[in-house]
C-alpha cells in the first residue's frame, strides 16, 4: 500500500478568524512545522491542497450560499439580510479576509483526498473536519462542510459502505443533517453531552444509520476506551466499510478551553491506530481544538501514528522550538513544560461513569441490527 499522504496549504499560515476568536491560533502550520522538524514529512509525502471551485462545493452547498460567502469575502462585509439568512458576520462565523478561500481550500483538500484514495490508502488533511457547516448557512466556526463533500465524493465513486467517525467534543450536526436516512453512510459520533450544538442525543439514530454516544463531562481515557472497544470498533467490523472518514477534533483533551472532557491525546491516537486496520481507505481530518499546544501536539501525533513513527519521550530541539514559539491571548499565556517538551500526554484514565456504562450497554443491545 502507498505510504500515507499529508495535505496542507500555506493559506492557514497567518490567516485567522480575528484576534478575539478561538480560531485566532495557528493549528495546521504547527502540525506541518512540527512534522518537518521531526523528519516525518518529506517533500514526496506532502500534497498542496487545491481550492475547491464553486461547482464542486455545490455537491452539498446551495449556489446562493456559496455566492454570498464569496461576496462577503470580496466586500469584507455582509448586509443585514445576508447575515440573517446565511449566518455570516456573526461572532462565531465572522468576516475575515480569507473567509471563502480558506474553507474552500480545506474542502478542496478533502475532495482531493477522496480522489487519491480511489484505489486505497491513507490520507491526512488536518485543515479539514469542519463538520458544522450546513448546506445553506455557516455554523460553529464552519463556513463549508468538507467531511460531507469527501463522503459524497466517495459515494460518487460507487462505494456503498462509507463510515464517518467523529470524536470531536462537539456533535457533528452538519454531517448528520446531510446524511439523514442515507443507507450507504454510517455515522458514529462521540461528543460531550449538553454541549453546543445540543444535538446528537443517544436516541437520535438518523433513520437507523447513526450512533450517537454523548460522553458526560469529565470523561477520561478509560471511558473513551470503553466507547471505542465496545461500540465504535464492533459496529465498524460488522459493516466492513469500504472507506472511513475520521474527524479527529482535538477539543476533547483536558487543556481545551471550549469543552470539559478529560482525554489525553493517547485516546485519539488509539482510534487512529485501530481504524487503520479496518478499512482499505482511510481519510483523517482535523476539526475542533482551541489550545495551540494541545492541538499541534495531538495532530502531529496523528501523523506519526498513521506512519508508525516512534514518538520520543523528549522532543529534539527543533521541534521544541516550534512549540515554544506559540502563544495565545488566554491565561496561561505559556503552557506547562510538558506541552513543549513532549508530544505524548500522560494517560488520564479517570473513572468510567455509570452513564457511560449504561449507554454502551444500550448501544451494544442494538447489535442484532448491525449484522
Amino acid at each position: 500500500m502507498q505510504a500515507p499522504l499529508f495535505i496542507g496549504s500555506e493559506i492557514y499560515r497567518g490567516s485567522s478568524y480575528g484576534a478575539r476568536h478561538p480560531l485566532s491560533i495557528p493549528r495546521v502550520p504547527t502540525v506541518t512545522d512540527l512534522s518537518r522538524a521531526m523528519g516525518w514529512l518529506p517533500r514526496e509525502r506532502f500534497r498542496t491542497s487545491p481550492r475547491a471551485k464553486p461547482a464542486a462545493l455545490m455537491a452539498f452547498h446551495t449556489p446562493e450560499y456559496i455566492a454570498a460567502l464569496q461576496e462577503a469575502e470580496r466586500r469584507g462585509a455582509v448586509d443585514v439580510a445576508s447575515q440573517a439568512r446565511f449566518r455570516l458576520g456573526t461572532l462565531s462565523n465572522p468576516v475575515f479576509p480569507e473567509m471563502f478561500r480558506r474553507p474552500a481550500t480545506a474542502a478542496g483538500g478533502s475532495i482531493l483526498a477522496a480522489e487519491l484514495l480511489a484505489q486505497g490508502g491513507i490520507v491526512y488533511n488536518p485543515g479539514g473536519g469542519t463538520h458544522h457547516g450546513m448546506a445553506d448557512h455557516a455554523g460553529g466556526f464552519c463556513y463549508l462542510n468538507d467531511p460531507v463533500l469527501a463522503i459524497k465524493a466517495f459515494l460518487a465513486q460507487g462505494l456503498t459502505r462509507v463510515a464517518y467517525v467523529d470524536i470531536d467534543a462537539h456533535h457533528c450536526d452538519g454531517v448528520a443533517a446531510a446524511f439523514q436516512g442515507e443507507p450507504r453512510v454510517l455515522m458514529i459520533s462521540t461528543h460531550e453531552e449538553r454541549r453546543w450544538p445540543f444535538t446528537g442525543a443517544l436516541e437520535d439514530r438518523a433513520g437507523g444509520q447513526a450512533i450517537n454516544l454523548p460522553l458526560p463531562r469529565g470523561t477520561g481515557d478509560a471511558g473513551f476506551t470503553m466507547a471505542m472497544e465496545e461500540v465504535i470498533l464492533p459496529r465498524l467490523q460488522a459493516l466492513r466499510p469500504e472507506a472511513v472518514v475520521l474527524q479527529c477534533g482535538a477539543d476533547a483533551v483536558r487543556e481545551d478551553p471550549l469543552a470539559r472532557l478529560e482525554l489525553s491525546n493517547n485516546a485519539h491516537w488509539s482510534v487512529v491506530r485501530a481504524l487503520m486496520g479496518i478499512t482499505p481507505r482511510l481519510l483523517v481530518l482535523g476539526g475542533g481544538g482551541y489550545n495551540p499546544w494541545s492541538v499541534g501536539r495531538l495532530w502531529t501525533g496523528v501523523w506519526a501514528t498513521l506512519n508508525g513513527f516512534e514518538i520520543p519521550d523528549r522532543l529534539p530541539e527543533r521541534a521544541r522550538a516550534v512549540l515554544a514559539g506559540l502563544s495565545w491571548t488566554r491565561t496561561p499565556r505559556l503552557p506547562e513544560d510538558d506541552l513543549i517538551e513532549t508530544l505524548r500526554d500522560a494517560p488520564r484514565p479517570g473513572e468510567i461513569s455509570p452513564e457511560i456504562r449504561d449507554r454502551v450497554r444500550l448501544l451494544r443491545a442494538r447489535q442484532k441490527v448491525w449484522v
